[in-house]
């Protein structure tokens, strides 16, 4: 695996010079390499991935410390957080490969017509090809490897772009994992707007990409161009329900692990709460309780609370504690780009923390009369990338996930749901496009190519389908290929 630096000033200024974009993309030859060797089938055999899975597998565990610093001087994200999230996470997804990938790879032998049982008919799993896989700077190294653990395990060569916004992250990504992977097959781009720009004018077989829906059109757009499949992990505003009916304190807990998790940076975390004014004024002292518990009387000074990742991103959150009345927190610190775990109650749904993803440690209460309010609520909004709901009867819990839709859904906790590699993960309409975690990943970079390989000889049967045609050969026909409903009586 190599690493390719952004180019040159003179380099990148004479590709886009006014030539109308004739002149050579930079990157234009790091993608040709790559797909000389993903065409000489490099990548193909099973013990080339399990190799390079492994290699992958002693990364993460020679640069466990490493990654750990990475992540504490990019946004000071705990050791406990980052061994999680960014280790743990990736290293279950990892052995769920290892553990799996000879049963993945395999033909899948399938259903056969009468006219075809002599055949064989079956799903090779082709990898695509020459995949680019762009990461986001909330989870680093989380959200850049588990794609490449299924993009590798399918059998591609891949370029992965980490964000710019993490330095050390990217400098780690950069300069150590090109060491353990195979880099004739695998580079890391470094760039930021511009040079991103420049590399998505390539044409790549796959395309996946993690960050803002406005980032992902511009991706989207980009890959339309040539045709580009793509997987699209966004985001959104994540509702949560909470009943009148759940033990409060529990849910003040889960609620207020997930939503400042990574200082609330997180694209899963409940953005916004749906109760009663009954149910607030329970929650609002519980959720208090538990900020205290969990980072102390100043969570400043607590080790476990993360930090805004940019100088931009922190004006942009703190300007959003305009909105509604700060009923917990509310402090902010500019140097340290500090935000305090915060709750905001009497929100409008036309104020502005409620017109973008907060991606920061805000919570927001709305009331609401009844579930069926909540629900209209959610249902007259853009489709989420998750639906929370908090409640003592598994009815009403159910009736949330049956008349909302959105990427995932969860009942009674945050973000857990997203451990699980058996799993499905991405988002629906703005949220997000395609899916992937455990075999999913897999399937995402991979061709599910129909084929049928028939007998050479039986040449009369074949006959019953040439010209000329007659009612008698349609008859015969539509007896050995016709699909019939279970308990149909079919007569020759």
């Amino acid at each position: 695996m190599e690493h390719t630096g952004q180019p040159m000033d003179g380099e990148a200024g004479t590709a886009a010079g006014d030539d109308g974009g004739m002149s050579e993309n930079p990157y234009a030859g790091l993608v040709s390499r790559l797909r000389e060797a993903w065409l000489s089938r490099r990548t193909r055999s099973l013990e080339y991935r399990m190799a390079q899975l492994e290699a992958l597998g002693r990364f993460l565990e020679e640069k466990k410390e490493d990654i750990l610093e990475a992540t504490a001087l990019d946004m000071r994200k705990p050791p406990f957080e980052a061994e999680f999230s960014e280790v743990l996470l990736c290293k279950n997804e990892l052995n769920e490969a290892l553990n799996n990938l000879p049963r993945w790879m395999k033909d899948k032998h399938v259903d056969k017509n009468l006219a075809t049982q002599l055949d064989s008919a079956f799903i090779r799993k082709d990898p695509y090809g020459v995949v680019l896989i762009i990461g986001p700077w909330n989870y680093p190294i989380y959200l850049l490897l588990v794609p490449l653990i299924g993009a590798i395990a399918a059998g591609n060569c891949v370029i992965i772009k980490p964000s710019e916004l993490t330095k050390n992250s990217e400098k780690l990504m950069e300069e150590v994992l090109p060491k353990y992977l195979d880099k004739d097959c695998f580079a890391v781009v470094t760039a930021g707007v511009e040079e991103t720009t420049r590399l998505l004018e390539n044409k790549f077989d796959y395309i996946f990409f993690t960050g803002s829906p406005s980032v992902g059109r511009i991706v989207m757009s980009a890959a339309a161009k040539h045709l580009t499949p793509v997987t699209l992990e966004l985001g959104g505003k994540n509702p949560c329900y909470v009943s009148d009916t759940c033990d409060v304190q529990n849910v003040a807990r889960r609620l207020a692990w997930g939503r400042f998790f990574n200082a609330g940076q997180t694209c899963v975390a409940p953005d916004y709460v749906l109760c009663s004014v009954e149910m607030q004024e329970r929650l609002v002292p519980a959720l208090r309780e538990a900020i205290t518990e969990f980072y102390g009387p100043e969570p400043r000074n607590s080790p476990d609370f993360a930090r805004i990742v940019g100088d931009k991103q922190f004006q942009r959150v703190r300007a959003l504690l305009s909105s509604g009345r700060v009923a917990i927190g509310g402090q902010t610190d500019e140097k340290e780009r500090y935000v305090a775990p915060t709750v905001l109650v009497d929100v409008k749904p036309s104020d502005p923390a409620m017109q973008e993803e907060i991606f920061g440690p805000l919570l927001l209460i709305i009331t609401v009369a009844n579930m069926d309010e909540a629900v209209d609520f959610i249902n007259s909004r853009e489709r989420p990338l998750v639906v929370y709901a908090f409640s003592s009867d598994s009815e009403e819990v159910n009736q949330v996930l049956e008349r909302t839709s959105s990427g995932g859904f969860c009942g009674n906790d945050t973000l857990m749901h997203v451990t699980l590699t058996s799993l499905p993960f991405g988002g629906i309409g703005s949220s997000g496009l395609g899916m992937y975690h455990g075999q999913f990943t897999f399937d995402t970079f991979t061709h599910h190519r129909g084929c049928l390989q028939r007998a050479t000889g039986l040449e009369p049967i074949n006959t019953l389908r040439y010209p000329p045609y007659s009612t008698h050969k349609m008859g015969l026909v539509r007896t050995a290929t016709s699909i019939k409903r279970r308990g149909e009586c079919l007569l020759l």
